[in-house]
């Protein structure tokens, strides 16, 4: 299981989150989807990640799940953190 940042991070980028990360496994970027659409936020390398869960509660916008917890509507941005770290 890793953690996954999700749309209300998008233009925001608090920083709290990584601020608190032991791994150093959340960074700032802008991912291109193959639909077009751009994603200016910040991503967890889900092969770095080691679940500690310590991010999730520093998001002001609530941002941050664990992948089993993603809700359905931003289901995508599991896959959209792991591509991030592909490219």
């Amino acid at each position: 299981m890793a953690y996954v940042i999700c749309e209300p991070c998008i233009n925001v980028k608090d920083k709290a989150c990584v601020a608190v990360c032991p791994v150093d496994c959340i960074h700032e970027g802008v991912y291109t989807g193959d639909d077009g659409t751009t994603y200016d936020m910040l991503f967890i390398n889900p092969d770095d990640c080691i679940d500690c869960g310590l991010c999730e509660p520093e998001c002001p916008v609530n941002a941050i799940f664990a992948d089993t917890d993603v809700p359905e509507k931003w289901a995508s941005f599991t896959e959209i953190n792991a591509k991030f770290y592909q490219q």
